[in-house]
């Protein structure tokens, strides 16, 4: 089903009452088509089965779970016995290849997912199975290939308690490579960089963004077509997701080295809860949840993507806080119905994902693709489009026929900047409250193909 609102217009106490009064819900009543401006999404499979007894394969966090490099996708994820698995493909093909690694990650922990990139010499680095412990790391053994040299570490500093990491390629093929170091509550924002041509990985900042030992950064990033390295971050108080709180924003010119608010003034590093450029306030307690999502519009005007509860309401809303060139706007997609409140430690079980953004054009052009999940329909991957930012109206797309449990949406974001074509990862998969384990059982692993028209 497809539903189209305006941000105004679904406020309308007249609009809702005569829906109601008609026997319709409030999106029915606004439904103006059933194109949604797209074509009909195709859904590929990779595999048969992978571990599904939790959302370590479908986090938001994964950087990424699908990258494309001259043509060729690459993919991973672990298999029932918890192996990692690596596959390729050509671009858009129906077949793929497959090899089943030597190294295995503790599935059971969501935390512990597996990132992918491919650098401009096409190797392809792997870093999986972290939470709080030591970097897990290899590469391929060559360009194109799937087998991988041993662990390997990549600069010996820092690489003890590393959580969430993620990779990034610049414009000129060397690799930026993220995560957090300490735990929840107390860790702080590492930054390496690769080159290609001596294979050397150096520290750039070991502290980039600094926690001061009372709080951290929970945080994702964008690489833009121009280069641009755009962060944005929740902090968080305690390990208690309840404590995050604000939205924040830097930006790097020069591949990490030197970091920027929006306006162009510097900063002095590391970044604190002082200096950091609040792109919104947002108090504790508001159901914010942590992991942003980040893109930039074609200008480099940073938009952010995540969902909290607003004050006087019980409902958490997906929110877009974005730049328009001369300040931050707020644009509130207050599509949902259903109250739920985030409290306590672990992997959450979560009625709707993390969101993920991506954008074309710019400016008051700027046209907007939101990915998400949500029970209120029927946990499918969904898509809300916005046409114009200027003109705020949105329709509702499902991707998928059917529901994908406690997915979360992570895509190919080498692909979209390349041809603007959305590849996301799916798997239905089954997250228990607090690091529990569910018994789902082995899901098929699968991408949604997709082109939208905006």
């Amino acid at each position: 089903m497809i539903c189209h609102f305006n941000s105004k217009r679904q406020k309308s106490f007249s609009t809702i009452t005569l829906a109601l009064l008609l026997g319709l819900n409030a999106c029915n009543s606004l439904r103006i088509g059933a194109d949604a401006g797209a074509n009909k999404p195709k859904i590929t499979q990779v595999a048969e089965g992978g571990w599904a007894d939790n959302s370590v394969n479908v986090v938001a966090f994964r950087k990424n779970s699908l990258v494309t490099f001259k043509g060729t996708q690459y993919t991973g994820w672990y298999d029932a016995d918890r192996t990692m698995v690596l596959a390729k493909r050509k671009a858009g093909a129906e077949a793929w290849e497959m090899l089943k690694t030597n190294f295995k990650g503790n599935a059971a922990d969501a935390h512990n997912t597996i990132s992918l990139m491919v650098d401009g010499k096409g190797f392809l680095h792997v870093s999986w199975d972290h939470h709080n412990n030591q970097l897990n790391y290899a590469r391929s053994v060559s360009p194109g290939s799937l087998q991988l040299t041993n662990k390997v570490p990549m600069t010996g500093l820092n690489e003890k308690a590393v959580s969430y990491p993620e990779f990034y390629r610049l414009p000129n093929g060397n690799l930026m490579f993220f995560y957090r170091d300490g735990g929840s509550g107390q860790g702080n924002m590492v930054i390496n960089s690769y080159d290609t041509n001596s294979r050397q990985w150096t520290q750039v900042h070991s502290n980039l963004i600094n926690g001061e030992k009372k709080r951290n950064a929970y945080w994702q990033a964008y690489l833009d077509k121009k280069g641009t390295v755009h962060v944005s971050w929740v902090w968080r108080e305690s390990p208690n997701v309840a404590s995050n709180h604000d939205l924040a924003y830097a930006r790097s010119l020069d591949g990490g080295k030197t970091w920027e608010k929006s306006t162009g003034e510097k900063y002095t590093l590391p970044i604190t809860e002082a200096t950091a450029e609040k792109a919104l306030a947002i108090p504790q307690n508001s159901e914010l949840i942590n992991q942003t999502s980040m893109a930039a519009d074609e200008k480099g005007n940073p938009f952010i993507a995540t969902y909290w509860r607003e004050a006087g309401s019980t409902i958490p809303q997906y929110h877009l806080v974005y730049h328009d060139g001369k300040a931050w706007q707020k644009l509130q997609l207050d599509f949902r119905r259903t109250p739920f409140s985030l409290n306590g430690v672990g992997t959450k079980r979560i009625p709707i994902a993390r969101p993920q953004v991506l954008v074309k054009n710019s400016a008051e052009n700027a046209s907007v693709l939101l990915v998400f999940r949500d029970e209120e329909r029927g946990s499918k991957a969904s898509a809300l489009i916005i046409n114009r930012i200027s003109d705020p109206k949105w329709s509702i797309i499902d991707l998928t026929p059917e529901s994908l449990g406690s997915w979360e949406p992570t895509y190919d974001t080498e692909l979209w900047k390349e041809k603007q074509v959305l590849n996301l990862f799916i798997q239905k998969v089954d997250q228990v409250d607090g690091e529990g384990r569910s018994s789902i059982g082995s899901q098929p692993i699968r991408v949604v193909e997709w082109k939208p028209k905006f």
